[in-house]
């Protein structure tokens, strides 16, 4: 691997101005060296990273840094403004900015480089020397570690000591915590990186009394994992030197993380997490004095951090002991507000909906292909099932699909309650949502039952209870309680208004013709391009999925479903042909990507233009919600049905229409690539892999569930 910095990535009369001017001046160094293959799109990562949370901290430092794949081997770029730039700091402007490129795949010795780079930033010594150096090469010989902060007027041989006789140094750094990660650090350390404090202050001040250090137990992690993570680990051990506390800490770093050792943590008399994503495995930690902040809380005050949970320990105040976190809260993913955390209830239940969907609606499509459309009246495969005769095997697979749909409602139910409380909430959700096929609420009725089954399950684990009964309450007082008032409020309540209004929307779909139903392909056609795979994209897709999710679904219900996979399969088609036939347009990489998304697009998964989006989203987006729209329109118009959930072309012989079907997904790709052509076309062009699909905005294009759902 060559140099992770050198002369030609160092700027000591950095001229910029804003964030992004910086950026873009280091950036462009390193595609000059082809340490970055398309600067709009690192540009574009890095936006988005900095979106998440500013990257200024404290004593004038700037640390814009992401993971990419357009990065080829880990890279820093180093730039001294005079003026100062604004990263979000609370104290003013940044003079020394780094920008971190990490490839999307960096391995762990490439991230614990790095990692080494954000502890040395909280050395004092080490940005002196940085703002003091006059000369590109020794600034990227310090920050590589060739030379010791007390030489960096001059270069010096590799491995110069300092004063003390230390290599005080990135690449020493690096070294322990290889060393660390292998076992062979300094008793005590743990993490990823190794991080603890050093003992040998705190045995000095406390030995007088010789009563034991007071010790603390960290965790820090931030979204990216790269340097606030371990910059936040360094402060925090530099402050508990200073207090005389024994501080250890576990980095969640991308590189991965060690576990600390339970003896550790069983020793510790208080906590500090510092983190701006969930901490992994949190229930360890119960039942002690814990201080929960941001990171950057524990890069700028790390001393009160130790004050406050020395604070707390002394006044008695411990955590609650409580279960480990839902499955939505361990996803990884932070959910502050009410609102996202409905979403992702929500969707916890459509994704472990969704297959069942997919195999009952294609079994119910493949016994009306082999049986004809009557064969729903035929008898059950029990009583009468010939093996060499089409009817038995099309009436087989029909009711097989007619029980596989039975599970929907239930399975909906059921998923949306484990995501609000575990597995607690299972038992009283998949009941209310039997109940609601039972008095014809339908799908509507299970998503209200999802939601009051883990309403009424986190109530009930409120409830301070003796210990004597606690080993009972998982497995019988829950599931008891929880279940009788799910089913007295589905029975007695809500039911009936549910059922009603589930009854007046197929109503409302069955009178559906014209102009209406055509608008309503538009619309739906907008919501399938609009997020690719996102939230919105799925309300459209388990709309149309509720409607054929019963064993007779009616004529309305098969034309939504045809529309929105219609509408579905065009944005990865769209650019898969735009990539084709303009190809000067698109960089290398967006260009092997258009060759995935024929396949993609034509299998209906919507993700496959994910990448196009991310990459430029004012133009691709709009265009393939154009394109989406006036698919949707047209197969509403020409009566395509559907009854098969998903399948792209692979399911084409059950379309009713197939023609006119295809008519319509051709005509949203044209109108969508022309589109995308064009907007490109207007801005000026960019050359060979510098980024030719820039990104005027930055948006991180995440879909919350990875199935190939709503595709």
């Amino acid at each position: 691997m060559s140099e992770m910095i050198t002369a030609d990535l160092v700027d000591l009369d950095l001229s910029a101005e804003t964030k992004e001017a910086a950026a873009r001046a280091l950036a462009e160094r390193m595609v000059t060296l082809g340490r970055v293959t398309d600067l709009e799109g690192f540009l574009a990562d890095v936006a988005a990273r900095e979106a998440q949370m500013p990257t200024g901290l404290d004593g004038g430092i700037g640390i814009p840094h992401c993971r990419s794949e357009h990065v080829t081997e880990p890279t820093l770029g180093f730039g001294r403004s005079a003026a100062g730039i604004d990263f979000g700091a609370p104290d003013g402007p940044a003079d020394l900015i780094f920008l971190i490129a990490a490839p999307a795949g960096a391995d762990d010795a490439h991230l614990t480089i790095l990692s080494s780079l954000a502890r040395q930033l909280m050395n004092a010594e080490f940005t002196s020397a940085l703002r003091a150096v006059d000369d590109a090469a020794a600034a990227a010989a310090l920050i590589r570690g060739d030379e010791s902060p007390a030489a960096a007027a001059s270069t010096g041989p590799e491995g110069t000591e300092s004063a003390d006789g230390s290599k005080n140094s990135v690449a020493v750094s690096a070294a322990a915590s290889a060393d660390t990660a292998t076992g062979t650090g300094t008793t005590g350390t743990t993490g990823t990186t190794g991080t603890t404090s050093d003992t040998t202050d705190t045995t000095a001040d406390t030995g007088a009394s010789g009563e034991r250090p007071f010790r603390i137990v960290a965790v820090t992690s931030c979204p990216t994992g790269i340097a606030h993570t371990y910059m936040a680990a360094e402060s925090l051990e530099n402050a508990g030197r200073e207090a005389g506390v024994e501080v250890v800490v576990e980095t969640q770093g991308s590189a991965g993380f060690t576990r600390l050792d339970p003896a550790v943590i069983a020793a510790a008399d208080g906590v500090i997490f510092a983190h701006d994503v969930p901490v992994r495995d949190k229930d360890r930690f119960a039942g002690k004095p814990t201080v929960d902040v941001g990171v950057k809380a524990g890069i700028n005050k790390p001393a009160e951090l130790i004050t406050e949970v020395r604070g707390k320990a002394a006044r008695g105040e411990v955590s609650a002991g409580s279960a480990p976190g839902t499955p939505v809260e361990r996803s990884g993913d932070s959910a502050e507000g009410y609102g996202t955390k409905l979403r992702k209830w929500l969707m916890s239940g459509v994704s472990y909906m969704v297959p069942f969907v997919a195999a009952g609606g294609l079994l119910i499509a493949l016994g009306f292909a082999i049986g004809g459309y009557k064969i729903n009246k035929a008898p059950s495969v029990m009583d009468h099932f010939m093996w060499l005769q089409a009817d038995s095997w099309g009436a087989l697979f029909f009711q097989i699909g007619v029980v596989s749909f039975g599970f929907l409602v239930p399975v909906l139910a059921g998923y949306i309650a484990y995501g609000m409380a575990d597995r607690p909430g299972l038992v009283p959700g998949f009941v209310g949502g039997a109940i609601s096929l039972t008095i014809n609420a339908g799908f509507l009725g299970g998503l209200a039952a999802g939601l009051i089954a883990g309403g009424v399950v986190i109530g009930i684990q409120k409830v301070k209870i003796p210990a004597s009964l606690r080993g009972i309450m998982p497995v019988v007082v829950i599931p008891l309680i929880s279940a009788a008032i799910v089913g007295f409020l589905m029975f007695v309540v809500i039911g009936k208004p549910i059922a009603s209004a589930q009854k007046g929307m197929t109503d409302w779909l069955n009178g559906l013709t014209g102009t209406n139903a055509v608008l309503l392909g538009a619309l739906l056609g907008l919501m399938m391009c609009f997020d690719l795979g996102g939230p919105v994209n799925k309300v459209a897709y388990t709309f149309a999925t509720a409607g054929i999710a019963v064993a007779s679904p009616s004529d309305s219900a098969m034309k939504i479903m045809a529309a929105v996979m219609a509408a579905g399969m065009v944005p990865p088609l769209a650019m898969a042909l735009a990539t084709t036939v303009r190809g000067r347009l698109f960089t290398q990489t967006e260009r092997e990507n258009g060759k995935a998304a024929w396949v993609l697009g034509a299998s209906f998964i919507s993700e496959g233009a994910i990448p196009f989006a991310a990459a430029d989203p004012l133009r691709v987006i709009p265009s393939a919600m154009v394109g989406g729209a006036v698919t949707g329109s047209l197969s509403m118009a020409f009566g395509a049905t559907l009854r098969a959930p998903h399948g792209g072309i692979f399911v084409v012989p059950l379309i009713g229409n197939p023609f006119l079907y295809l008519i319509a997904i051709a005509a949203g790709v044209c109108v969508t690539t022309a589109l995308v052509v064009v907007l490109k076309g207007m801005r000026k062009q960019a050359p060979e892999g510098t980024g030719a699909g820039v990104a005027d905005t930055a948006i991180a294009a995440k879909v919350d569930s990875k199935e190939p759902v709503a595709a």
